[in-house]
């Protein structure tokens, strides 16, 4: 990520400065206002004047950064040097630190500035050849928003300490100037020779005393503190994951049962239409049979205002004899049913003698038996009369 030479820092630094800027710089509108969310805009003011206080020697700024993609904002930045303890020493890290626009929802942006006299160590676990310091722990594992800056500096200070990521390069010794007119000497006093390392710490903005001073000493209960809140971050960042996970499981069982009910409701959807069809085929098919009904109930009304005294049995009229046949022995085939079930019925009551229930019912079968042999004979003879007519209707198709 590209980034933008640091302005000089201010003239005024430490907490108080820093609250008078950052309310300047984060109350302004309109185009001159900086790209952060306006419910974040207290916690970052609040994260900056913080490291501020923990922290003199990074002063809050604002300076123009431009993202990989060629893109230019205007961003808060802690521009300074982050003090370290190494062996037995301390040293300070120019360092600029970068509030990107998601912040303090996402990390911020740390880049080691060395000066022209320094380099940085070669495959350092946290530092890139750019001077990004990408892999720290505390800025992959931020979470949003107990994380911050102190948090932050202190950790890498802590990290920087054990493995520091800057070095100065030894300046090669001058060489001797040759005397024009050599004259003896004494020889020099022997040395014994110790190692000359090509890279040495240090050489980069020191802090106030030049000479190495022994680390301070930690206050136990701050370091307890400490632990003890980076501890609840850690238990609280897995009980979120787990968390996380149990409501995506459930999202996408309720998202599995929302599917199931549209296919039901479409289903229902298809049977309300089918059954809707069904009714109006039914009304229709109603229709055609209260018609009808009108239709008889006024035949019949009218019939009966003529006074017609005809037989029931002849308002039918057969087309043939064979016709008027078939009628006649299925009358009498009917009727000498009812009659056997009469008498079994006046036997069980005991109404008439066995004797002559006997021989009532025997005469009745075999009328009941002729009748039904002279039906079949006259269904066969319908049939034939049926095939001979289509045999002479033949002609007719083929021509």
């Amino acid at each position: 990520m590209a980034r933008s030479p640091p302005a000089a820092p201010p003239s005024a630094g430490g907490a108080q400065y820093a609250q008078q800027f950052l309310n300047t710089a984060l109350s302004q509108r309109g185009p001159s206002a900086l790209p952060y969310a306006e419910d974040v805009k207290w916690l970052i003011r609040n994260h900056l004047v913080a490291l501020a206080e923990a922290f003199p020697s990074l002063h809050p700024k604002t300076a123009l950064f431009t993202h990989n993609d060629g893109r230019a904002a205007h961003l808060l930045q802690a521009d300074g040097t982050i003090p370290i303890h190494h062996a037995g020493a301390s040293y300070n890290l120019p360092a600029v630190i970068w509030l990107p626009e998601p912040y303090p929802r996402s990390p911020p942006l740390v880049f080691l500035s060395p000066t022209r006299d320094m380099v940085i160590k070669p495959h350092h676990p946290l530092v890139d050849r750019s001077g990004l310091v990408a892999n720290a722990p505390y800025l992959r594992s931020w979470v949003f928003p107990s994380s911050n800056l102190v948090d932050l500096v202190r950790s890498l200070s802590h990290l920087f300490g054990l493995d520091p990521p800057l070095f100065t390069r030894n300046p090669p010794p001058a060489a001797a100037p040759t005397p024009t007119n050599p004259s003896p000497q004494p020889p020099p006093p022997r040395v014994s020779p110790s190692p000359s390392p090509s890279y040495r710490l240090g050489g980069f903005p020191a802090s106030p005393q030049l000479a190495p001073r022994p680390p301070p000493a930690e206050d136990p209960a701050e370091v307890f503190k400490r632990n003890a809140v980076a501890k609840l971050v850690d238990m609280a960042y897995a009980d979120a994951t787990a968390l996380w996970t149990a409501r995506e499981a459930e999202v996408d069982a309720l998202f599995a049962v929302q599917g199931e009910l549209r296919h039901r409701g479409d289903l229902v959807t298809q049977g309300v239409r089918k059954m809707g069809e069904e009714k109006e085929a039914l009304e229709l098919r109603l229709q055609d049979v209260m018609m009808a009904t009108d239709v008889v109930e006024a035949w019949v009304a009218e019939n009966t205002r003529r006074g017609n005294t005809q037989a029931t049995e002849d308002t039918i009229e057969p087309v043939d004899v064979l016709s008027r046949q078939m009628i006649e022995c299925t009358a009498a085939d009917l009727a000498l049913e009812d009659t056997i079930y009469a008498l079994d019925k006046a036997i069980q009551e005991g109404s008439v003698p066995f004797d002559g229930y006997l021989r009532s019912v025997r005469a009745l079968s075999r009328e009941q038996f002729f009748h039904r042999a002279l039906s079949a004979k006259v269904h066969t003879a319908q049939q034939q009369a049926k095939v001979a007519s289509m045999a002479a209707r033949a002609p007719q198709y083929t021509s």
